[in-house]
Order: structure tokens, then sequence, then C-alpha cells
């Protein structure tokens, strides 16, 4: 099981860092804006999810790496869509997503600094 939610992570790392170079590509075309930010944010995430999925962790880690992904999706999926002309995904997802965001972010902090690694690094 713990392979298949590592591949999972390597996907979203991957499909994240691919949407944040589209993204990107329609902003330099379109005067950035909102879809230039979620891009931004789609971009400096991507590798987070690589790394968790690629080195593994702990479950802790792994669901402190999947609170960044939801706020990451809820927080760009706003500005995106809003870009595109619709009003928003619903009100307060742009906030929601960044709070859950600092929250993944110092949750992956308080794993790294608490846990405690018993198994040898992996080579």
């Amino acid at each position: 099981m713990t392979l298949a939610f590592d591949r999972a992570l390597c996907v979203v790392g991957a499909l994240c860092g691919a949407a944040g170079v589209a993204f990107s590509a329609v902003a330099s075309h379109s005067g950035g804006g909102t879809i230039a930010t979620g891009a931004s944010f789609l971009l400096m995430h991507a590798p987070a999810f690589l790394a968790v999925g690629l080195l593994g962790g702990s479950k802790p880690l792994r669901l402190a790496a999947w609170a960044l992904f939801v706020g990451l999706a809820l927080f760009a999926g706003d500005l995106i869509v809003r870009h595109y002309g619709a009003a928003r995904l619903f009100p307060l997802a742009a906030p929601t997503g960044g709070t859950l965001m600092i929250l993944g972010w110092l949750a992956i902090a308080a794993v790294s600094l608490f846990s405690r690694r018993t198994d040898p690094p992996r080579a």
C-alpha cells in the first residue's frame, strides 16, 4: 500500500509540474494575472510531492503532503478558474487552500522534526 501511495504522490507532483508549465505559457500570452500566480504555486510545490513520493516516508509525512496538495488544488484551482471568467470554485476557496498549504508545510516540518527514523536510508 505504501508503494501505491508513494507512486500517487509522484504522479501528483508530475501533473502539478506539467500544469504549472502549461499555465505559465497561457499566462505569458494573456498578461499574467491570477493564472500566473496559480502556475507559480503549481511549479513551486511539485518538487515537494516528488520528494515525498520518491523518498517515501511515514504515514504522517504522506498525510501532510496530501494536505498540502488539497490546499494547492483549491488555491491554484480557484485562481485559474477566475482567469477563465468563472466567479470562483466556491466562496473562500483560495483562502481555504492557502490555509491548508500553510498547515501542510507546518505538518511536514513537525513530522521531520519529531519523527524517529528506524530504517536505514535507501541508497
